[in-house]
Formats: structure tokens, sequence, C-alpha cells
């Protein structure tokens, strides 16, 4: 008969930048639907205020990619929540980009 072998894992928590990476992306679509719900309600006036929350916005998403690539220096810890913010804030980040470039 075949031996069994026992396999325990450790649990690793996850990354505390990795949480705070995939936070900051969260919040930088949620402020991206915000302008864009601002923009469409006040049919195109208080631009300054859409323009600003915009700002905020990929600033947090720029943030959140680094902290997601600093997060990966953590060590014994598990890197899910590393890969997820710095892919989302990497493609939160080059959309809001986009939009920038279009606009000028």
């Amino acid at each position: 008969m075949a031996r069994r072998y026992r396999y325990a894992f450790a649990k690793k928590k996850e990354a505390e930048k990795g949480k705070l990476s995939v936070g900051l992306a969260a919040a930088s679509f949620l402020l991206f639907l915000a302008a864009v719900l601002l923009a469409f309600f006040l049919e195109g006036s208080l631009g300054y205020l859409v323009g600003g929350t915009s700002l905020f916005a990929m600033l947090l998403s720029v943030y959140g990619f680094i902290m997601g690539l600093v997060s990966f220096s953590e060590e014994e810890r598990n890197h899910r929540t590393s890969i997820i913010g710095s892919i989302t804030n990497g493609i939160i980040m080059v959309g809001w980009l986009g939009l920038f470039l279009m606009g000028v």
C-alpha cells in the first residue's frame, strides 16, 4: 500500500500594503463613478469640481500602484492582494491617463 504523506501549510497573513493597494483601487474607481455622475447631473457646469475629483482619483491610483509594488518586499506574507492591487491600480492608472490625453 502506498504511503500517504501529510502536509501542513502555515497560514500566512496578507501583506498590509497589499490590502491598502486594493482599498485605494476601490476608492479610485468609486471616485471615477462619482466624477461621471457629477458631470452628468451638473450638465457640464462646475467642471473644476469634476476635474478635482478626477485628479484626486488618479493620484490615488498612482499611490496604490506604488504601494502594491512595495508590498512585495514584505516577507512571510501572502501576496495575493499585492498582485490584485498592483494590476487593478495599473489598469485604472492607464485609463485615467487615456482620459487625460483625450482631453488634451
